[in-house]
């Protein structure tokens, strides 16, 4: 390392930068060299192919026995939908199999979805319970996503193989297997390995603080640029050329009342999604407050009925929703990936009573479910944005569609808290660069309205949880 030396003035600070741009390529170079690195980089390329069988059997699984849930099972019993009542034996039986999980097998079933993703490898011997909680959870209705278990099959298989192959088990090692694992499993869930890139690189935290610190400024300008560039060539008629593809159909228009109404929707649904979140956090940490009881089989009979009564609400709240509406109570009870599907495909058939009761219901069932079951917070985050800009796109001048993609960058990043991530995974969705601009501002003012807001959990125990 240099020794200090006195401030330069801008001129010679230019050039001092110079030299360590060549002597962090060297770093890299000689990294990249390392024997250890490449047999690491080897390593990775070869468990990415079970990891990834692995990961889509495992989804095939959970659908296929959802749809024997949800869908098969009433049309034996001569039903088009699930009976208003349906939810509630079904998340009995959910509460049930992971509190048991979560009291006696290793691991505790895996991490609380209230306290976010993480990236760290899952240890083999907790993969089983891991496993387990997530299967009794996903497809028996819980209100979460299966990317939290995805991340641990894949870094928890990418360990194990490790282990089979006896190779050095160093933290290094560790890490690096288990981000891989992790990014083969997750871009088999979204399709796309740029969304597993980007994503383990922000829910790695890499960088710190500094990362979102630069990357905010950097998505509001590029933001705000991209919407000047498109208006100010649709406004004087003039063309700079473009890379970009024909559509078949022509995609939607943004304009004045677009960007307004979609950076105020962000700041509520911000604050909305960070009530939801904190509130899951508590529902975490009352399962969480038996711990301390000097008795172990009275904490686990607590942890057992306390899951249970948790699901039991979530699934109270799926059959009150069907028996207000008449709808069907799935679309509160799962991850809401299909239901997504259909109110993004026809969103004129839900009334404003019917997306009033979704954001209700399903948000309540959320809270409920990011504490006491096991998943992922993605994808009902994703619907109640959705949700959300559907029942605010009739305010004057806004659009549908403008309106859920940013209700849905909102409300993703919002709770992810992970701004990069959130814009990368609704322009997946999407498909439509028009609408990058809208998806960048709504993401960025979502996470820095969440960020700024006082947190109600002590980060020491979400952190732990």
């Amino acid at each position: 390392m240099a020794e200090p030396s006195p401030r330069p003035g801008p001129r010679s600070g230019a050039a001092a930068a110079e030299p360590s741009q060549p002597q962090a390529a060297d770093r890299l170079r000689d990294i990249l060299l390392t024997p250890g690195y490449l047999k690491v980089l080897v390593f990775c390329a070869v468990i990415g192919i079970p990891v990834s069988l692995a990961a889509f059997w495992y989804l095939v699984g959970l659908h296929e026995l959802e749809h024997f849930l949800w869908v098969d099972l009433p049309h034996e019993q001569g039903r088009d939908m699930p009976a208003w009542w349906w939810p509630l034996p079904l998340l009995l039986v959910s509460g049930l199999v992971v509190g048991l999980v979560v009291s006696r097998l290793p691991g505790a079933g895996g991490h609380i979805p209230a306290s976010g993703l993480h990236t760290g490898g899952t240890l083999p011997v907790t993969l089983p319970g891991v496993l387990l909680a997530a299967t009794a959870s996903l497809p028996f209705g819980a209100v979460l996503g299966p990317e939290a278990p995805l991340i641990a099959l894949g870094g928890g298989l990418a360990l194990l193989f490790r282990d089979l192959a006896r190779a050095p088990a160093t933290p290094q090692s560790t890490a690096l297997l288990g981000a891989a694992g992790a990014a083969a499993a997750i871009a088999v869930i979204f399709g796309s390995p740029l969304v597993a890139a980007v994503l383990l690189i922000e829910i790695a935290g890499v960088g710190g603080p500094r990362l979102f610190a630069v990357m905010l400024p950097a998505l509001l300008s590029s933001g705000v640029g991209a919407l000047v560039f498109t208006g100010f060539g649709r406004w004087t008629g003039l063309q700079t050329g473009s890379l970009g593809l024909k559509l078949s159909a022509p995609p939607p228009r943004l304009d004045g009342p677009d960007v307004l109404w979609a950076l105020l929707m962000a700041v509520v649904i911000a604050v909305a999604m960070r009530g939801v979140l904190g509130a899951g956090q508590r529902v975490a940490a009352s399962i969480e407050t038996t711990e301390t009881t000097e008795n172990m089989e009275n904490v686990e009979k607590a942890v057992i009925v306390r899951t249970v009564l948790y699901a039991l609400g979530a699934g109270a709240c799926a059959a009150l929703y069907a028996l207000i509406t008449g709808r069907s109570p799935a679309e509160v009870a799962s991850s809401g990936r299909s239901a997504i599907s259909a109110l993004a495909s026809d969103p004129h058939t839900w009334s404003v009573g019917a997306l009033l009761a979704v954001l209700a219901f399903k948000g309540t069932a959320y809270t409920l479910c990011l504490g006491s079951l096991r998943g992922g917070p993605i994808f009902p985050a994703l619907f109640l944005g959705a949700a959300a800009g559907v029942l605010l796109a009739p305010l004057p001048g806004f659009g549908v569609i403008p309106a859920m993609a940013a209700g849905m960058a909102a409300a993703t990043a919002a709770t992810l808290r992970l701004p990069v991530s959130s814009v990368v995974l609704v322009a997946l969705l999407l498909d439509s660069a028009d609408l990058m601009p809208l998806v960048i501002l709504a993401a960025a003012v979502a996470f820095i309205t969440a960020e700024l807001l006082p947190s109600r959990v002590a980060d020491a125990e979400t952190s732990r949880v």
